[in-house]
């Protein structure tokens, strides 16, 4: 699964917090690797990081607490500092290879330009990506070659754009959840410079229990 951390509209604190969290989440479950993290003004210092994990991380989910006095602004009294775990939906990637058993090809009767020769022959050529259900279609050609090889280009265009897409769309819930973290109610807490864990909360019991 993905997951960003992030300080979402915070100070230098929030985004030390960012970094120092997320190393300790690395000590605790080894596996997670980081996929890309916007550095802050300071060493160790991230304003978000998105990072992958094998484990069901959902527990994560939530805001966290880092209670520490500020060492960068000497003589400021607070030191509650949050920052946001969300769960980032992955790209619904599809594969770009078009091979025979991924579609369907199908020839109709075109109409258009031509007169009666284009309509005496079955010359569209309709195309069904089969694991999208994708379908794109060709008609300009006289020959059913030509309208299948122009409706295979549509189709490998098609299927790029969809990844593009696909991809805008985990970038844009990213950047949509990095603008809102929920002060109060932690699932974790964690205290000091060495940010060491203090409070981890207890998932709800389900009441019909």
């Amino acid at each position: 699964m993905i997951l960003q951390i992030s300080s979402g509209m915070g100070p230098v604190e929030c985004r030390a917090a960012v970094g120092g969290i997320f190393r300790a989440l690395q000590k605790e479950f080894p596996d997670i690797e980081m996929i890309t993290g916007v550095k802050g003004e300071v060493e160790g210092a991230y304003s978000s990081i998105i990072f992958t994990s094998e484990q069901d991380l959902s527990a994560l989910e939530g805001t966290m607490q880092w209670v520490c006095k500020s060492g960068y602004r000497p003589g400021h009294k607070r030191k509650n500092w949050f920052v946001d775990v969300s769960i980032i939906e992955e790209p619904d990637e599809v594969d770009e290879k078009i091979t025979e058993d991924k579609i369907r090809i199908e020839k109709f009767h075109s109409g258009g330009p031509g007169g009666q020769h284009v309509n005496k022959t079955e010359s569209g050529v309709r195309i069904i990506h089969l694991p999208t259900g994708i379908t794109v279609s060709s008609t300009k050609e006289r020959s059913q070659f030509m309208n299948k090889q122009d409706a295979l280009k549509k189709l490998s265009a098609v299927l790029k754009q969809t990844n593009v897409d696909s991809k805008d769309k985990q970038k844009n819930s990213a950047w949509s959840k990095h603008a809102q973290i929920v002060r109060g109610n932690p699932v974790r807490i964690y205290e000091g410079e060495n940010f060491k864990l203090t409070f981890v909360k207890e998932e709800e019991e389900n009441e019909d229990l």
